[in-house]
């Protein structure tokens, strides 16, 4: 998303477009203004970093309780004391938060100081998972602020001379990586350390030193500024109380053959250690993580050739590790990120955190769809923003307004990513949610976790809820009276707003197929009912029986359609689009609502895509053909004409068609989902509409 050190990418509300904006604090002569939130021992260290600096200076701290505020306030001389977080981010005089609390409240307080204009440090690990730290960082871009994860050890002079050493040859190619961060705490059970709630095990405590160096080194080998695992395999011993990870070790496979062995544990003396082993040569860090620490020199071991002379280097430096880690912050905040560890830097270390999790089978309980209450990830209550922009439309004898995008709950099969992307999608005013056992989670998770996420926020009421169902091989009556059940089932309600069949089984008179969707109606199972991916030719024979007989027809359809013709399917089966003029015309006819998915084509309208790139062997297969590439060229120049992205454009054309549609979009981040909303602002005229088609 941008690039180390630039200017980020923000996210311009007027238009929907991610674009290159100076910050609204740049820098200047007077020192950055710093508040600390939280008062632990981590606080202390890098309060009296900041205190060696010029260009930064405390101005406050905040606890949870004044006497703790005001004790730490007193001993590292900072002016003023806040007792409770939220007055250090109403604090006007601070222009910087330090957030500082154990790892599952980062998430809440660095993207509630965004909100409030601060500029972020967030302490490592940024969040508990993927899900959370991208929330943060598009915060981060939506409110204009600088932010970065405080790995101090990025900042040091040392870790330069490391970089320099790598790029310069001296140890061939790079073969194999090994960090470890270890060490055996003597708290006992009951602290952070072990702590389910808190976060707790060596992976998040500790082992993030190790991959983010790894990583580091990694890409540096390659001409990168880092470079993330494609493969990550873990063993490891959980304490056994707890089940958080007691000592393990990792090992990460990178594109380019280098292997890196990652080791932590909070029950293994150890220690801090590093080495990178080349063709011709090795380099040893004995002090990777805190180099400099109480004066001591900082001294890299180089042993060239693999002779039996070991070279010392000794890296110079004069200020605390913390003065550089503060200053790293004051250099950049015009950027809004900082080369020493830019976003997509902490994005790529918090998905080999997750892997690395994954491997040795640790889940936080907080992680869980159990642990799902009535509270965001701000810690605020769940309600649809008075700005929120969305529009809406109707749906037959549906007593709800209907959101014009529809959020598809494909990919929710972790309750992280459920509870930030659903919430958010809900604060932005949309209510349609659409699932199926179909999309081929395992277990039904992604219904499962839209179930418990309406369940637990309170929102049944004001939710639709779309299930699909009738998959292959059960595409028949008996079939779909089973999947609608099971499909309840895993939903965990009496009946669904609207329920589709999700792919059509021609073998199956379609009068059968009719009758019985009727019958799901009738039971109150679903209040509206309808079809995915059939034939224009199934869909008029449906119509006509309905006609014929007095059934209900079909309340809605759920076929492909976007501005780029699908040319092959995303999947093995058969999947319908509604592309062809012929199929519009008739929904144009008969004013059949059309939910189409793969609205924006799966990516083919950003830069993934073009006539040069083949590196997504997907959007390749589905969509790479000359009518597309010059439908993409006409989007492109109508969003330069409108100052928009050209996929605001495609799902603009999606939204604007002579019938009723509710394009579904998959967006992964919430930057993707203001993206798709800002679209709903752009109004094409019937010309701009066929130009862009082509007609």
């Amino acid at each position: 998303m941008c690039s180390p050190g630039g200017f980020p990418f923000y996210i311009d509300h007027r238009h929907g477009k991610l674009e290159a904006k100076e910050n609204h604090m740049s820098n200047s002569t007077s020192p950055l203004r710093w508040g600390i939130l939280a008062t632990g021992l981590i606080a202390g260290r890098f309060a009296d970093g900041v205190a060696g600096s010029a260009d930064n200076r405390l101005v406050a701290v905040a606890s949870r309780s004044m006497a703790s505020a005001k004790a730490f306030a007193q001993k590292h001389n900072i002016p003023r004391a806040h007792e409770g977080y939220a007055q250090l981010l109403a604090d006007p005089d601070v222009q910087a938060i330090y957030v500082a609390t154990p790892h599952p409240m980062h998430a809440e307080w660095a993207i509630r100081a965004a909100q409030a204009g601060k500029h972020v440090l967030v302490e490592k690990p940024i969040g508990l998972n993927t899900e959370q730290a991208a929330a943060i960082i598009d915060a981060a871009a939506k409110h204009h602020v600088f932010l970065m994860e405080a790995f101090m050890y990025r900042c040091h002079p040392q870790t330069a001379r490391i970089v320099e050493i790598v790029r310069s040859g001296t140890l061939g190619e790079l073969r194999m990586i090994e960090a470890e961060f270890s060490y055996d705490t003597d708290n006992g059970d009951d602290s952070r350390h072990f702590s389910q709630a808190l976060g707790g095990g060596g992976i998040l405590d500790v082992g993030c030193y190790p991959t983010s160096f790894a990583r580091l080194i990694a890409g540096v080998a390659v001409g990168r500024p880092f470079d993330n695992p494609v493969q990550v395999k873990a063993v490891g011993t959980p304490h056994p109380r707890t089940g958080v990870d007691a000592w393990t070790t990792a090992c990460l496979k990178f594109a380019s053959g280098i292997i890196a062995q990652c080791t932590t544990g909070l029950k293994m003396p150890g220690g801090s250690r590093a080495r990178i082993v080349g063709t011709t040569g090795w380099l040893e860090v004995p002090n990777p993580w805190v180099p400099g620490r109480d004066g001591q020199p900082t001294t890299l071991i180089l042993r060239r050739n693999y002779g039996t002379t070991a070279e010392e280097i000794t890296v110079p430096y004069g200020k605390d590790l913390y003065t550089y880690e503060a200053e790293q912050v004051s250099t950049h905040v015009a950027d809004g990120q900082a080369p020493a560890m830019p976003w997509d830097d902490t994005l790529g270390n918090m998905r080999t955190l997750d892997a690395w999790r994954a491997e040795v089978g640790l889940t936080y309980d907080s992680e869980k769809p159990a642990a799902v209450g009535t509270l965001t990830i701000t810690g605020r209550p769940l309600t649809v923003r008075p700005d929120a922009p969305m529009t809406f439309g109707r749906l037959s004898e549906l007593d709800k307004p209907v959101s014009r995008l529809v959020m598809g709950a494909d990919s929710n099969s972790l309750m992280p990513f459920t509870a930030i992307m659903f919430d958010e999608f809900f604060a932005s005013g949309g209510n349609v949610f659409d699932t199926s056992y179909g999309y081929g989670v395992p277990n039904g998770a992604c219904e499962r976790n839209l179930g418990q996420w309406i369940r637990s926020r309170g929102i049944r009421d004001q939710v639709v809820v779309i299930e699909k169902g009738g998959n292959p091989p059960c595409g028949t009556p008996e079939g779909i009276r089973h999947e609608a059940l099971a499909g309840l089932g895993r939903l965990q309600m009496d009946h669904v707003d609207l329920w589709l069949m999700h792919r059509d089984n021609p073998v199956v008179p379609v009068g059968e197929l009719v009758d019985v969707m009727n019958e799901l109606r009738d039971r109150g199972l679903c209040t509206l009912f309808g079809v995915s991916n059939w034939s224009l030719e199934r869909l008029r024979e449906a119509h006509a029986y309905c006609q014929r007989t007095g059934k209900t027809f079909f309340a809605a359809l759920s076929n492909q359609l976007s501005l780029a013709r699908m040319v092959e399917g995303p999947w093995a089966s058969y999947l319908c689009s509604s592309f062809d003029v012929e199929f519009r015309r008739w929904l144009t006819e008969v004013q059949l609502p059309l939910m189409p998915w793969s609205s924006q084509a799966r990516g083919f309208f950003t830069d993934r895509a073009g006539p040069d790139k083949f590196d997504d062997p997907e959007i390749v297969r589905c969509w790479y053909a000359p009518d597309n590439f010059a439908r993409r060229h006409r989007a492109c120049e109508l969003a330069k004409q409108r100052n928009v992205e050209p996929i605001n454009i495609a799902l603009a054309w999606a939204l604007q068609q002579p019938f009723p549609t509710f394009p579904l979009i998959g967006a992964r981040r919430h930057r993707e989902l203001w993206s798709c909303v800002n679209a709903l602002s752009i109004k094409l005229s019937t010309e701009e509409l066929a130009w862009l088609e082509g007609a």
